[in-house]
């Protein structure tokens, strides 16, 4: 399948775009890199040129992980797939939010032709906000906390049942910390050795369910003032 004449097929006008024009299987599909937005210069996209700018930088994340590639084939033979959530350059400094709605559409027709997907990686926040965005109006849920993502980057969050399609029969994720970042440990330990917290906790997330039950962002802001509390406790009982 061709992804560039497989989405102008299925929507249309996209003579504006900058679309994938590259020949791969779908059903070979099991994870998807979505980046920010397509280069001002076609060759230094992922499907560009050999020594494309976006390459230079792609090839040694996946070497520093310990996975030998040389160019954008390679990636693709490892069932790995990459594009850009924005399909049209940036204008300005920022990719601006016209440009992440105009072209959402167009990803989330993407993503569909991968029927066997598991794993979605969103590089930077335009990826991030237009995945939400397919997200919620599938479920009326972000699938990735709605904060700006250099707050994210001390936590790796894992996710499975979270699909394009809305949420899976079973969803999974998991925080993984770098070493030194012991809140949600701290936070833990706190309450288990402090049972009335622990009740008290329990109570204030019963209470904000009715109110969060399909907003989990909300849901957990709604939290972070107590988490904060205990977090402050915490701290003063260690002090020496």
């Amino acid at each position: 399948m061709n992804i560039k004449s497989q989405l102008q097929q299925l929507c249309g006008d996209t003579e504006f775009l900058r679309l994938n024009d590259v020949n791969i299987e779908p059903e070979m599909i099991r994870a998807i890199m979505i980046n920010e937005v397509v280069p001002v210069d076609s060759d230094d996209d992922f499907y560009g040129k050999s020594d494309s700018a976006y390459m230079s930088t792609t090839i040694p994340l996946f070497r520093k992980a310990g996975i030998e590639v040389s160019g954008i084939q390679d990636i693709l033979n490892l069932n790995i797939y990459i594009t850009n959530a924005v399909k049209t350059p940036k204008s300005e400094y920022t990719v601006s939010k016209e440009s992440i709605d105009e072209s959402v559409p167009y990803l989330e027709k993407e993503l569909e032709l991968f029927p066997n997907l598991q794993v979605v990686m969103l590089m930077g926040d335009a990826a991030k906000k237009a995945f939400n965005m397919i997200s919620k109006k599938a479920t009326g849920k972000n699938a990735v906390p709605s904060i700006s993502t250099y707050k994210l980057r001390n936590t790796e969050i894992f996710y499975k049942g979270y699909t394009p399609a809305g949420y899976a029969d079973r969803v999974f994720h998991v925080h993984v910390h770098r070493i030194g970042d012991n809140e949600e440990i701290l936070f833990r330990d706190y309450l288990i050795a402090n049972p009335e917290s622990a009740k008290e906790y329990e109570r204030l997330k019963h209470s904000l369910l009715p109110k969060y039950k399909n907003n989990r962002d909300g849901y957990t802001e709604a939290k972070s003032e107590f988490i904060k509390t205990i977090l402050r406790l915490n701290n003063k009982c260690h002090v020496t």
